[in-house]
């Protein structure tokens, strides 16, 4: 009976020291410790963020620290962020700061900074967003002994698209195929790139390389070339090859761009090289693969003239389809890699803005 009623007493006493250090403020957040547990929680407001190539974006990321165990000394806490990669043993450095003492790294630098919107904001903007800036990062506050993360995914706007050399289809191994994707104005896909676009429609029958080095492709229509008639539809595995001697195609990723996409109107048919000089004689350059993608699925491009492309290929963008020029679909029409002597094209350029 003695223990029951000091078990009471004590139950009262917790009651009555927990009203009196709580307040009914809804806008304040409050951490309940342990005595021996983590004095330093970090947390990011939002778990995913979107944006787009050339915009500027807040990674969000706050820490809440318990003042009795740190003092004031604000000036201790060193805040680090780092991008995560397809391997989960590697991160890329982005940015330290520690005080006074702050750091960028690589292709970062000059284009992020910590927000400051408080003492506990670490949150980290970067600006002039660029397709490589697309994926995973981890925000990392260290103070004393005590330390917590958090991480955040970086969406990008954009449109993937499958892509093949003139050589033909299966012949790039992965680092010609990540070659390939830059040189086209794009990056080569990730999983989640390529997943999207799956449930977005894209159905592609030929395997491609991925980021990470996997080899997959998207299937929304089963048929009997593409795994069979019977399965299910989905992103097709073919799992992870030698990147030096493996050759497939390649899924590559764009967003925005700073520019002019247009086709050029010129009285007569070109050959490929009167191409590249018409373009130039516009104050432009002839259009590469992932801009044309691009004005055709940010932008809704359309135009039903064949043109050539940077790469020798001949395409032509369809967002309204119609007879004769794509009538059971909205897509960029791929007619080829002709001989670049024929004089049977038109063609597209780009006009990059300062």
């Amino acid at each position: 009976m003695k223990s029951l009623l000091l078990l009471v007493l004590i139950s009262i006493c917790w009651a009555d020291h927990l009203s009196d250090n709580y307040t009914l403020d809804h806008d304040r957040v409050i951490h309940i410790q342990a005595e021996n547990g983590p004095h330093l929680l970090v947390e990011a407001e939002q778990a995913k963020v979107f944006s787009h190539r050339g915009g500027n974006v807040t990674l969000p990321c706050k820490f809440y620290r318990d003042p009795t165990a740190f003092g004031s000394g604000i000036h201790k806490i060193r805040i680090k962020w780092t991008k995560l990669t397809s391997d989960y043993l590697k991160e890329v450095d982005v940015f330290v700061s520690m005080g006074y003492h702050k750091k960028t790294y690589g292709g970062y630098q000059g284009r992020v900074f910590l927000k400051g919107g408080s003492d506990s904001d670490a949150s980290l903007v970067i600006t002039d967003l660029t397709l490589e800036d697309y994926g995973r990062y981890k925000c990392e506050v260290i103070e004393g002994l005590e330390d917590d993360t958090a991480v955040v995914a970086l969406d990008l706007q954009g449109v993937v698209f499958p892509y093949f050399p003139r050589l033909g289809r299966y012949n790039l191994n992965f680092h010609e195929a990540q070659q390939a994707c830059l040189d086209q104005d794009a990056v080569i896909a990730s999983f989640d790139q390529l997943y999207d676009a799956w449930r977005g429609g894209l159905d592609w029958c030929n395997a491609g390389w991925l980021s990470d080095g996997s080899v997959q492709y998207p299937i929304t229509k089963p048929r009997e070339p593409c795994g069979g008639q019977n399965t299910v539809p989905g992103v097709r595995n073919y799992g992870f090859w030698d990147k030096d001697k493996s050759r497939y195609d390649v899924f590559c990723f764009t967003s925005n761009f700073n520019g002019r996409f247009y086709y050029l109107i010129h009285p007569t048919k070109l050959t490929y090289d009167e191409a590249v000089q018409a373009c130039l004689n516009d104050g432009a350059q002839i259009a590469k693969v992932g801009q044309i993608f691009a004005a055709w699925k940010i932008l809704g491009y359309d135009r039903c003239d064949a043109g050539w492309l940077a790469d020798g290929s001949v395409r032509y963008p369809i967002s309204r389809p119609r007879r004769r020029c794509s009538p059971t679909e909205a897509a960029v029409r791929f007619v080829g890699f002709p001989d670049k002597k024929h004089k049977l094209y038109g063609v597209y350029c780009f006009r990059a803005y300062n």
